[in-house]
This record gives C-alpha cells, sequence and structure tokens, in this order.
C-alpha cells in the first residue's frame, strides 16, 4: 500500500487531483473512504464543505475527523473497511488542533500512517511560500504546518506539488 501526499496553494487543484487519484485505487465506490477534516466555524466555510460533498457526491463514504484523524484512519485501513483513503485536508486539521490544543494528534497520525494497510491520499497546502505573518500565532500555524507536511512527505511513496491544476511530482511518480 502506499501513501500520497498532494501539496500546493490555493486553488491549485489539489483536492480534484487527489479525488480522481482515490478513484483510479479503487474501482469500487464503497471501498474509498474520504475523510474531512473541516468544522464549520462560518458561512464561508459551510459553502466551501457543501462544494466538496456535492463533487464526491456518491463516490466515496465520508467520515468526518476534525481532530481524531488518526483513529479514523486507523478504524478506517486497520478495520478493513477500506482500499482508499481521501483525507482532505491537513492544513485545515492543523487549524482545528490549535483552535482544540490538541497539537499532540500530529504524532498519533504519523504513527498509523507508518502502518497503512490500505492507499491513503492526503491533500495539505504549502504555506511557506508566502509572506512572513505579521504575528506569532500565524508563524507558529505556518511553522507547524511545515513541520507536518515534512514529516508526512517523509514517509510518502508519491509528494505531487500542484501547479496551476498540474503536478509536478517531488517524490516518486504515478
Amino acid at each position: 500500500m502506499s501513501i500520497y501526499l498532494i501539496t500546493g496553494g490555493a486553488r491549485s487543484g489539489k483536492s480534484t487531483y487527489a479525488e480522481n487519484l482515490a478513484l483510479k485505487l479503487c474501482k469500487d465506490s464503497s471501498r474509498r473512504c474520504y475523510i474531512a477534516t473541516a468544522e464549520a466555524f462560518d458561512d464561508e466555510m459551510r459553502d466551501r464543505i457543501r462544494l466538496h460533498q456535492e463533487r464526491r457526491a456518491d463516490k466515496f463514504f465520508t467520515i468526518e475527523a476534525p481532530i481524531e484523524l488518526s483513529k479514523a484512519v486507523s478504524d478506517v485501513c486497520e478495520g478493513g473497511k477500506a482500499d482508499v483513503i481521501l483525507i482532505d485536508c491537513l492544513t485545515v486539521w492543523t487549524g482545528n488542533l490549535f483552535y482544540h490544543d490538541r497539537l499532540d494528534e500530529k504524532e498519533k497520525l504519523l504513527s498509523v500512517l507508518r502502518k497503512a494497510t490500505c492507499d491513503v491520499v492526503l491533500v495539505t497546502n504549502e504555506t511557506g511560500m508566502g509572506i512572513v505573518p505579521d504575528n506569532a500565532l500565524s508563524r507558529r500555524f505556518r511553522d507547524e504546518a511545515g513541520y507536518l507536511n515534512q514529516a508526512v512527505a517523509s514517509i510518502a511513496d508519491v509528494v505531487a506539488l500542484m501547479v496551476c491544476g498540474l503536478p509536478v511530482f517531488v517524490k516518486g511518480s504515478l
């Protein structure tokens, strides 16, 4: 089984690419799991979530895991419930961990990914390519997201950077 990390900037095509990859990895929709990490704190986020839900429709079964992502991955993968898991998105999840003061969850996820017995496709944002944030909390978030991305990339079989809707393979290939 393989781990795929899909990264890039905002609106670079990460989620669409990851969804299409998961469809190719597993032909049976009942064996494709989408783990959503977003929490709807405002109307704009509710609209984003709704668009993602509409796009994937009946192509995946969905689990909401805004905090305990490692438990969700373990339950699905180790429990034999899916052949591929799509996690969207690590950056949103990191924000949830900050909000709920649960940064300890990151190491749990890395441990579960190292033992995964099904394909796992992870979506994340490349947060470190822009300007340096003007406040300590934002800088800490950017740093934590970057550290998590590095850790996941180190265990991933394939890392793709999305640029204008196109994958640039940083590690491995399809």
